[in-house]
């Protein structure tokens, strides 16, 4: 699979510190605490995943530098609001927001223009995908595939994610019979919302009450942003049950926060 190098001007990016989770925990402990200079050690300590992201953003007339920066700003919002409760890796809960503000920048700068080492991955996850349904029947697990292509397994929903298409904000999501949603209808406007941060408090507090299965779903669907399918397969358990467990978990939030 083609991949360029990422060539940041002023950084060495082979000498850039890559920190063990044993220090991560540690430092997440000292910046909650309020020493900023353990953040500006996270910061530093995780820019080499924000290279190894900026790899599939082969544009030619995105300049990488600005991508860097932007990059690093994901990476920034996703240090300020990581809690060591999910019992999570960062890199698991800044990835996405690190790709997001990537996305969006390039959005509002650029067409689009996927990379061919970005289609040759997702193609190669398509084939492993039918080669093992072909001789086993079932679907492979998301571990396994990263094995087998020498992967993260973050990278597989990245690449399958870059072939969609499109999607039009008038697309029509639900119709029973009366009124249609859109697409449209479920876009939050961010400039007119406010944080409750009482309502933030009461669900962190909550979280920690409920049984450590329904929380563990709860931030993988709502936090880390995995399907109900992705998840039954990570937990070896039917899609039915995780939406009986999720449904179950947000019953007894409300409860817990009203």
């Amino acid at each position: 699979m083609a991949r360029f190098k990422v060539e940041i001007t002023g950084i060495n990016t082979n000498e850039l510190k890559v920190l063990t989770n044993e220090e991560m925990i540690e430092l997440f402990k000292r910046y909650k605490n309020g020493d900023n200079t353990a953040k500006e050690e996270l910061v530093n300590g995780n820019l080499k995943l924000v290279l190894s992201i900026l790899k599939y953003f082969n544009h030619a007339n995105i300049n990488l530098d600005d991508l860097f920066q932007v990059g690093v700003i994901g990476l920034i919002k996703a240090i300020d609001n990581f809690d060591l409760s999910y019992n999570l890796k960062l890199s698991t809960y800044a990835v996405p927001l690190i790709i997001g503000e990537v996305k969006r920048y390039i959005r509002d700068n650029s067409v689009i223009r996927v990379s061919r080492g970005i289609k040759e991955l997702a193609y190669s996850i398509l084939k492993f995908k039918e080669d093992y349904m072909n001789k086993y029947g079932k679907e492979p697990e998301n571990s396994l595939i990263a094995e087998a292509l020498q992967i993260e397994e973050y990278q597989i929903s990245f690449a399958l994610d870059a072939l969609k298409a499109p999607t039009s904000i008038f697309e029509p999501i639900y119709n029973d019979g009366g009124d249609t949603i859109y697409l449209f209808d479920q876009i939050a406007d961010t400039k007119e919302q406010k944080q409750d941060y009482d309502m933030q408090i009461s669900l962190r507090k909550a979280l920690q009450k409920i049984k450590p299965r329904e929380k563990n779903i709860l931030i993988r669907r709502f936090i880390v942003g995995r399907t109900q399918m992705e998840i039954a397969k990570d937990m070896g358990i039917s899609q039915a049950q995780v939406s009986r467990i999720e449904k179950n978990a947000i019953n007894n939030v409300r409860k817990l926060i009203k």
